[in-house]
């Protein structure tokens, strides 16, 4: 793992930045291999699969905005309570995440997006004191507590798994 540089991916130096604006201790890490799946992740940084923050983006059918829903790595999102919280959902697929967020998919951050998301935090993240989060790129991660991610993108905390 290496610390931040200048030499880093736009995605990760924008999620970078808004650490630092926000004060937070830690910087993103980039690792030596990409972490596409949550699993990837929790072996790559010896923690548990549920300490990873997955951020997965829906497509809201209504107006066509991109739904941020938080999760831990070891829960699967259920899509009808989603849809029930901000209206009916599909699949987003990996251009449309790229054009709304400004990250690819395997590097969605949960703050620091090009578009502000709909967000919805899951509550089963606040299980962990610290968890990791894509910061901009497959390779990145950052640590931080679930109470920071509420805090950085001022989404409301729900049942969606």
């Amino acid at each position: 793992m290496t610390a931040e540089s200048t030499t880093q991916p736009e995605g990760v130096r924008r999620v970078a930045a808004a650490l630092r604006d926000a004060g937070h201790p830690h910087a993103p890490v980039m690792l030596d291999d990409a972490c596409h799946t949550a699993q990837q992740a929790a072996d790559a940084l010896g923690v548990q699969l549920g300490q990873i923050a997955k951020s997965i983006i829906f497509r809201r059918k209504s107006d066509d905005a991109a739904v941020l829903v938080i999760t831990s790595g070891d829960r699967r999102v259920n899509e009808k309570k989603v849809d029930a919280l901000v209206g009916k959902t599909a699949r987003a697929d990996a251009d449309f995440v790229k054009a709304k967020t400004g990250f690819s998919i395997g590097g969605v951050s949960p703050f620091a997006h090009a578009n502000a998301p709909v967000t919805l935090i899951d509550r089963e993240l606040f299980r962990y004191a610290l968890v990791w989060a894509a910061a901009g790129h497959p390779h990145a991660l950052v640590q931080l507590a679930p109470q920071d991610i509420e805090r950085f993108t001022g989404a409301p905390v729900a049942d969606v798994t």
